[in-house]
């Protein structure tokens, strides 16, 4: 059973006999701004479970009969098939009806919502993002060096940037070893295991004398780095207020930028002032993750992860199954869950093709192109990222009212109109305004991707799906940095040194490309503001277990009453 808890949404109608068995198929809570998934929902599904406002748990059948209305992804009707495809521009705008409706669940002012997360949500949340930025900030290291790094392994750009094409490629393998780990054991020890593996790679990177030695080392990187993601984004988000997750997940997600932006001050601050160069980059930023792990130690397991494995448990012995509830939730993803796992990883690409076609090769344009002097440069980079991080932050927030992918969709609009701009101008007061505002629309849509995804995967499979998710999309836009160094190799720079390409030019027509394709895919993709999916039906008692366990995330949260659940309705597929 595939189990969708929203806060609103019309959903895709199986047949309109359905519908009359369910009463008109009249939902609760429904508003035009929110559809779920590819997946059917018929009439006879609506009336598995509904929850009303006061937390009362109206009609829960989860009986063998039930579970015959499953239905495969890919046994959806024409008629389906149609009617989703007809409502993907009627729910992607968001009306009165939704916007008032996000206004009585969501504080047009994001930071008092803040203030309803307890101390230990608080670290939580801190030790996720922590996690993330210096993840980032690992990642950069070599993209912000590429120029040197070349110089000293007698190697070009162009070759570097296959490190980069590298991580890209490998970052799957840490998502699905340490997906899996962080669903089937916790957040806590993947988390420590992942840093202490981060401090080992980084001090080696350090030594490396050779370029075979370098790619080496950062593919073993690679796959580190891609197990980071699931458990960090799991162990920021899924403890907090559903009010405040919003503008955290901006938050969490400009960790990437903040750790860009950290990279061009330590480059700074680092490189230029060490007779070790960037190696002495690679040193340092093994230092800090010791410090993560400490506090993370200190730090109990996830409440949510907790209450969660608590009701499986009752859940076997209520069945009396022995067999593993784990694998069995994980047959039920790829059979039922299939496609939209399919149109995740497709928009994890774009997501990706975007931040790495505007910032793999912005630094060496502005060094080896514009001969930007070492300040200069660093000027310009964190005006980017001081961009990405406002947009991230403030877009994410505004998602909560006008629907993810509407937000989504005015950035990639108005990131496609700064291009010129970005891509052609290379006076320093011109290119800084350009690459703010094309970044603050880049991180902006970025700021959207870690409550998306939650809202999108099946919470028993968080870390696994969000993880691999976003590392499918990343492997998929690996060859980013590669593609614009190659292509760059056709347009040379008249009046410049052999060696120097106009970078500018080629990452314009490149992410023009990128944005064209991106604006299709959220345009046609489906969407689950404010609500979770469940696998396991069992979970879903007749002593409604599932809403206590909301109750208790909600009472923990400054004593909020189970009258303020949001109507919500459940769904078995």
């Amino acid at each position: 059973m595939v189990e969708v808890r929203t806060e609103s949404g019309p959903r895709l109608a199986a047949t309109e006999a359905a519908e009359t068995a369910a009463g008109g198929g009249s939902g609760i809570g429904t508003t035009e701004n929110d559809s779920i998934s590819f997946a059917s929902v018929s009439a006879l599904e609506r009336q598995s479970t509904e929850i009303s406002c006061n937390g009362e748990l109206k009609n829960a059948e989860t009986s063998d009969n039930s579970k015959s209305q499953r239905k495969l992804q890919h046994h959806l009707s024409r008629e389906e098939i149609k009617d989703y495809f007809r409502t993907r521009f009627t729910t992607l705008f968001p009306t009165r009806k939704s916007l008032k409706q996000a206004r009585e669940q969501y504080p047009l002012n994001p930071f008092p919502a803040l203030r309803l997360m307890t101390w230990q949500q608080t670290q939580f949340f801190l030790v996720g993002l922590l996690a993330w930025t210096w993840d980032a900030l690992d990642f950069f290291s070599v993209s912000l060096n590429m120029a040197a790094i070349a110089d000293d392994l007698n190697s070009t750009v162009k070759d570097i940037s296959h490190a980069i094409t590298l991580v890209l490629l490998l970052r799957v393998v840490g998502a699905i070893i340490f997906g899996y780990a962080g669903d089937k054991f916790g957040r806590k020890y993947p988390y420590c295991v992942t840093m202490v593996l981060i401090i080992i790679v980084q001090l080696a990177q350090g030594f490396v004398k050779s370029y075979s030695a370098f790619l080496g080392v950062r593919a073993i990187f690679g796959i580190i780095m891609g197990s980071i993601y699931g458990v960090a984004s799991a162990t920021a988000l899924e403890n907090a207020p559903v009010e405040a997750r919003s503008i955290l997940s901006g938050i969490f997600q400009q960790g990437y930028a903040l750790g860009y932006l950290l990279g061009v001050v330590f480059v700074r601050a680092i490189v230029d002032n060490s007779s070790h160069g960037w190696r002495a980059l690679f040193w340092f930023s093994a230092g800090p993750p010791v410090l993560f792990i400490i506090w993370r130690l200190l730090l109990p397991e996830s409440p949510t992860y907790v209450r969660l494995k608590e009701e499986q448990k009752r859940s076997a012995i209520r069945t009396n199954n022995g067999k593993s509830i784990f694998w069995r939730n994980a047959r039920a993803v790829l059979k039922y869950y299939w496609i939209t796992m399919v149109y995740l990883v497709i928009l994890m690409a774009m997501f990706n093709f975007s931040s790495h076609g505007t910032q793999d090769l912005f630094p060496t344009m502005l060094t080896r192109q514009y001969d930007y002097s070492e300040d200069a440069s660093t000027v310009t980079n964190s005006v980017a990222n001081l961009g990405a991080i406002a947009g991230g932050i403030i877009v994410a927030h505004s998602s909560a009212f006008i629907g993810r992918r509407f937000a989504i969709m005015v950035c990639i609009i108005i990131a496609g109109a700064l291009l010129y701009p970005w891509g052609f101008v290379s006076d320093k007061s011109g290119l800084n305004a350009s690459v703010f505002f094309l970044q603050f629309c880049i991180q902006g849509l970025w700021g959207c991707c870690p409550i998306y995804l939650m809202e999108m995967c099946p919470m028993e499979f968080r870390t696994f799906l969000t993880g691999v998710a976003y590392q499918m999309g990343n492997m998929i836009s690996s060859a980013s940095s590669t593609i614009e160094a190659t292509i760059g190799e056709k347009f040379p720079v008249e009046g410049k040194p052999e060696g120097v390409y106009d970078y500018g030019k080629v990452m314009a027509i490149f992410m023009g490309c990128v944005l064209a394709v991106f604006l299709v895919v959220i345009i046609l993709g489906p969407e689950n503001k404010g609500g979770e999916v469940i696998l396991n039906d069992d979970i879903v008692s007749s002593r409604g277990s599932l809403e206590r366990v909301r109750s208790e995330d909600l009472e923990a949260n400054n004593q909020l009453d189970v009258e303020e659940i949001k109507p919500h309705s459940t769904h078995k597929e």
